[in-house]
């Protein structure tokens, strides 16, 4: 599935390792579900909750979002619409560069298997899940060009990040996402801290094609509307779903 990105302003990150709202209807108001985390997640809670979620709301399409290639099988592949793939540009080495170079080397190997496969995935993947389940994911995914701006946070710890940027380096990784690495997304991370409009009004500058989200610490719409109202195509709610669903309603733009 090609996820058409004109129409989306509102995207809810599941983690699979947290517990889901009883009442799942709540996100109906939103456009795109990406499932994943940081900690304890496993390929089983990630098939549980998007079984959940598409048992609640079949039409709204749902991206897995793995930080490792133990989260990802055939099973995982079939379930979603897409599989979104992190590039942390401030990151290390491996969670850029290295795992990218790790599989294109082994699609090298075996190229006409993965003929069409132009986006980087977890370098691991091949060797642990086989060329064919490869094939299949070649056509469900997309990369993103990806800053985490919050130094506390899980993401950040996980991904080496070890110093934040400043918006002016956020445009240049904007830029460098649109016309360099071409990738749909670029994705500026605060990841349970608000980090207001600064990053968002710099990158959205240098922003034609690509879709640029914004997450962190949006939890009221006010937030919600200030952060797209600053630039971003759409706005990414995660603890607020998870913590506090009346208030997750009210990011949700009206239509």
């Amino acid at each position: 599935m090609t996820i058409d990105w004109d129409p989306i302003t509102h995207v809810t990150k599941v983690d699979p390792a947290k517990e889901l709202p009883s009442d799942l209807e709540v996100l109906g108001g939103t456009d795109l579900i990406p499932v994943g985390g940081s900690d304890d997640v496993t390929e089983t809670n990630t098939l549980e909750a998007i079984g959940a979620i598409d048992e609640h709301l079949p039409s709204v399409p749902v991206c897995q979002e793995p930080n490792s290639s133990s989260h990802v099988s055939r099973e995982t592949i079939d379930a979603v619409d897409a599989l979104a793939v992190p590039a942390v540009y401030n990151g290390d080495r491996d969670h850029f560069v290295g795992k990218h170079v790790d599989l294109f080397t082994e699609i090298g190997r075996k190229p006409e298997k993965t003929v069409g496969s132009s986006v980087p995935v977890v370098g691991d993947l091949i060797a642990s899940k086989g060329v064919d389940v490869v094939s299949e994911l070649a056509a469900k995914l997309f990369g993103e060009g990806y800053v985490v701006q919050n130094l506390e946070s899980a993401a950040a710890d996980r991904a080496g990040v070890e110093s934040t940027w400043t918006p002016e380096k956020i445009a240049g990784a904007a830029l460098a996402t649109e016309t360099f690495y071409r990738f749909p997304i670029f994705y500026v991370e605060y990841s349970g801290t608000y980090g207001g409009p600064a990053d968002v009004e710099a990158a959205s500058r240098y922003l034609e094609e690509t879709t640029l989200l914004y997450g962190g610490g949006i939890d009221s719409a006010k937030k919600a509307t200030e952060i797209l109202e600053a630039g971003a195509d759409a706005i990414v709610v995660g603890d607020c779903f998870h913590d506090d669903p009346e208030t997750f309603r009210e990011t949700i733009p009206s239509r």
